[in-house]
């Protein structure tokens, strides 16, 4: 799939442009801090319907504007979809598709699919356990979005649990009044956190072989990558076949996630907080036999983190092999950080995919092996110009849509 337009109203440093994209490699070239990142994070936030640099939308609008803007058109073999997705902060978003009446945010997943690496995703393999469980939990839903109903769902579960066990400390009553409204919660918190881990072990072990082919093609292929999964779910023993854990239903799932509610009750009790649950796992991500965290060096952390990334996408393909089904990949400042051999062997991978964004300071530092057919936009403060278009021209319209409504609206 790719996107043909992308228009930006009061979204981060932009207050309106209109720019058209092409399938192949698109390039944009600037200084940093002129707003690259932010239009790579534009088209991601169309897949994943968040953004990947923050946890709020506040940042996303322009200062001084009270919301955001952003409209695509999504190609994806013979169909097209334009989304149009208005951000406002401290409110609910809204999503129109092709023009019609506002829709739940959560159903215009799946329309675009995005993988997006940045330097930001080397925290995938040094940073806190939260960080990979987000990314699992992404590519899940970004494969299934059923599955975002199930994390949204779980998080006002615990968040409602959390604050009874809260109460339970303070007051010290623990009758049976208050053990029933506890196993009410108890069983929302097993329905929905057994689906989650379901989704989690199907994603485990689709990625595994796909990250592992990855980082093979990005070194020389020395070390095996493996995923060793720590859940009190599980026991205390952490588990590293993938293939097993990927076998158990939600069911049988449901019933372990019970039993270890039933063990750590008392102490969720006596703490006021919730311990068993998908929130508290904890990937460890191996290389070579010994957690990739701590251990690995930098240019292997680079190549772990990248090969993540990467294996997202293969995931995707295989899961969806129609025309057109293949995501759009987005680089955001990679290619300066790499040594010659990985920049080389990267930009080999990604030429099989359908539309690629690179962001990068200068073209010098993309590789030569790169497809030699690429787009080159030179991006300044507020502005995108066509490196080969006339002197001054802005890749931009220059009216700005009338009234307060989204672009295209």
């Amino acid at each position: 799939m790719h996107i043909d337009h992308l228009s930006l109203m009061d979204f981060r440093t932009y207050r309106f442009l209109d720019l058209a994209l092409t399938p192949g490699l698109t390039v944009l070239v600037g200084r940093n801090g002129v707003g690259k990142t932010n239009i790579v994070e534009a088209v991601d936030y169309c897949a994943e319907l968040a953004s990947h640099r923050v946890s709020a939308d506040a940042p996303l609008v322009r200062v001084g504007a009270e919301r955001a803007y952003i409209r695509a058109r999504v190609v994806r073999g013979g169909q097209q979809t334009v989304m149009e997705l208005e951000i406002t902060p401290g409110k609910a978003n809204r999503v129109r598709l092709n023009r019609a009446a506002p829709v739940r945010v959560r159903e215009a997943l799946g329309i675009c699919r995005t993988v997006l690496f940045s330097p930001e995703d080397l925290a995938l393999i040094k940073g806190e356990p939260a960080l990979r469980r987000r990314f699992l939990d992404d590519l899940a839903v970004s494969l299934r979005p059923v599955v975002a109903g199930y994390r949204a769902d779980y998080e006002k579960v615990l968040r409602q649990r959390n604050a009874l066990l809260k109460s339970l400390r303070r007051s010290g009553r623990t009758g049976p009044e208050e053990r029933a409204t506890l196993e009410v919660w108890n069983g929302q918190l097993v329905n929905l956190g057994a689906r989650i881990l379901h989704a989690r072990f199907q994603v485990l072990a689709a990625l595994l072989p796909e990250a592992d082919r990855a980082y093979g093609q990005l070194t020389d292929g020395g070390k095996e990558l493996a995923f060793r999964y720590e859940s009190l779910t599980l026991g205390a023993r952490p588990r590293e076949d993938v293939a097993a854990l990927a076998a158990l239903s939600p069911a049988r799932l449901g019933q372990m996630l019970a039993s270890a509610l039933e063990e750590k009750a008392q102490d969720e009790i006596e703490r006021g907080m919730s311990l068993v649950g998908p929130h508290r796992d904890e990937v460890q991500l191996m290389l070579g036999g010994i957690p990739a965290r701590g251990y690995a060096s930098h240019g292997e952390t680079w190549s772990y983190a990248l090969a993540l990334r990467l294996g997202s996408w293969y995931v995707h393909r295989a899961d969806d092999d129609a025309p057109g089904a293949s995501p759009i990949l987005i680089l955001d400042d990679v290619f300066a950080e790499l040594d010659a051999v990985r920049r080389s062997r990267l930009a080999r991978i990604v030429s099989a995919a359908e539309q690629v964004l690179v962001t990068c300071a200068v073209e010098e530092d993309l590789p030569r092996e790169l497809p030699g057919r690429r787009r080159v936009l030179q991006v300044s403060p507020g502005e995108v110009h066509p490196v080969d278009s006339d002197a001054g021209a802005p890749d931009a319209a220059p009216e700005e849509p009338e009234g307060p409504g989204a672009p295209g609206a």
